[in-house]
């Protein structure tokens, strides 16, 4: 492998871990939460849980009695389990988006950089094409792939694009 991919590796690795560091401690427990109650030792416990509460209070164990003959409180029990695991996740998952958008806008300025650097190779490569007398060099669409790409104009254009197809 290129050692400039192994030190892009490593540099992407060693900034996961400092945003990892850099959590504190309720988001870190909110992902350590959200990442047992995705498990399947969860849902064991909770088939385990939810199987005995159901199994004794219908009464199908000998010598020991119901404690929640009406379920009642089975219900409230999963309810309120519920809304905290919900909350965990929503937790997780805006730290998920965060860490997405930062991708997101890493990959667009990686993208603009190699524009950018294409465009220029373009541009040296019509010039020496043109001292060489290539006749490729004059073709229009070199010229157009020489101009730089104004991200602002890329998105005016895309918007246009979709009022024109909301219109229809």
């Amino acid at each position: 492998m290129a050692r400039v991919v192994e030190r892009n590796i490593r540099a992407l690795l060693e900034h996961r871990r400092e945003v990892e560091r850099r959590a504190g401690w309720p988001e870190r427990l909110a992902h350590a939460i959200t990442r047992f109650a995705g498990s399947m030792t969860f849902v064991l416990l909770h088939v385990v849980f939810y199987g005995s509460w159901i199994t004794i209070n219908l009464g199908a164990i000998p010598g020991v009695p119901p404690f929640d003959p009406s379920f009642v409180g089975l219900a409230m029990e999963a309810s309120v389990e519920a809304l905290f695991l919900s909350a965990f996740i929503l937790i997780t998952q805006n730290r998920m988006m965060a860490a997405a958008a930062e991708r997101a806008d890493l990959d667009l300025q990686i993208s603009l950089l190699a524009e950018h650097e294409i465009t220029r190779v373009i541009t040296l490569v019509q010039e020496m094409a043109k001292k060489m007398n290539v006749a490729a060099a004059h073709d229009p669409e070199l010229r157009e792939l020489a101009e730089d790409v104004h991200p602002e104009r890329v998105l005016q254009t895309m918007a246009a694009h979709e009022q024109v197809a909301e219109a229809d």
